[in-house]
This record gives C-alpha cells, sequence and structure tokens, in this order.
C-alpha cells in the first residue's frame, strides 16, 4: 500500500485547510482500501509525533485528539480511495508536518492511536499556520 498526503500549505490562524490521504497499491495482500483503519498524525519541530485522528474501515468510529476536537473533521470516500481531514479555525499551535498512516483490520478492531500499530505511512505533507 503506498499513501499520498497532500493539501498542506501556509495559512492564517482562524483559516482551513483539507489534507488529503489517497491510497493506492491496496491489493497488496488481498487488502482493499475499506479494510483499512487510517489515522492522521502530526510532527511539529522538537516534538514527539501524535495521533490527530483516526477513521476505521466503515467510517462508523472516529477519533479525535483533544487538541483538535471540534476543530478538525476526518471523513474518508473508499470509491475514490481517500481518506481527508478538514481542518477548521487552525492556531500557530497546529502547525506540523501530517501524515496519513493506514493498518488492515478487522471490521470489530477497536481505534488504534499508537504509531506502531500502523503498516503503512504517507510521505507528509506541510501544514503552517502563521498568527
Amino acid at each position: 500500500v503506498q499513501l499520498q498526503a497532500s493539501g498542506g500549505g501556509l495559512v492564517q490562524a482562524g483559516g482551513s485547510l483539507r489534507l488529503s490521504c489517497l491510497a493506492s497499491g491496496i491489493t497488496v495482500s488481498g487488502n482493499p482500501f475499506s479494510r483499512l483503519s487510517v489515522g492522521w498524525f502530526r510532527q511539529a519541530p522538537g516534538k514527539e509525533r501524535e495521533c490527530v485522528s483516526v477513521i476505521n474501515r466503515s467510517g462508523g468510529n472516529i477519533y479525535y485528539g483533544d487538541s483538535v476536537k471540534g476543530r478538525f473533521t476526518i471523513s474518508r470516500d473508499n470509491g475514490k480511495k481517500t481518506v481527508y481531514l478538514q481542518m477548521n479555525s487552525l492556531e500557530p499551535e497546529d502547525t506540523a508536518v501530517y501524515y496519513c498512516a493506514a493498518r488492515s483490520t478487522i471490521s470489530s478492531a477497536p481505534i488504534a492511536t499508537r504509531q506502531t500499530s500502523y503498516d503503512y505511512w504517507g510521505q507528509g505533507t506541510q501544514v503552517t499556520v502563521s498568527s
């Protein structure tokens, strides 16, 4: 599985961005995109990578980190093999490189927020929020 993250950029505080994570090569191990749980992580300079949001394979179970609750929305379009992260009311503290990651799961699998739970990673997209 190959993941390509896009949509980052420079925005003023209070603005919005929408990140996209496009999956390809999903026939590896016989797992179509709809069987993948996908998460967004971010890493700011000098800080550890943190889990921002996760969506399970059906879209029925979603996790948000405390710092983004009420501002970010994750969604997925299995037909387009894409997961989105809509980011509103951006703050300078949201500045980071954002990565999408995926893992193969069964339908009842719980949400995973640890990096080590994910098998596939995208290259990252830079989000910079100016004050």
